[in-house]
């Protein structure tokens, strides 16, 4: 039975955290060729200022910004 946990933070509709669980849902099925039935999927939010990448707090970014590294 596959166990997968999503950590992000808050911020993200219901609908585009459904889209997130279902997409992972599928990609799992796929990939491991599960039943479907045994694929368990849930997210954890936290609040931006409680997360930091880069030493910088997600908080104190502009909205909308993701940090990516530099190819």
């Amino acid at each position: 039975m596959p166990l997968i946990h999503v950590s992000m933070a808050e911020g993200r509709t219901p609908a585009q955290k459904r889209a997130l669980l279902q997409g992972i849902t599928r990609a799992t099925e796929e990939a491991l060729g599960v039943p479907l039935a045994s694929i368990r999927v849930w997210i954890t939010e936290f609040p931006p200022d409680q997360f930091i990448a880069g030493g910088e707090i997600m908080a104190d970014r502009p909205t909308g910004q993701e940090r990516r590294p530099a190819p």
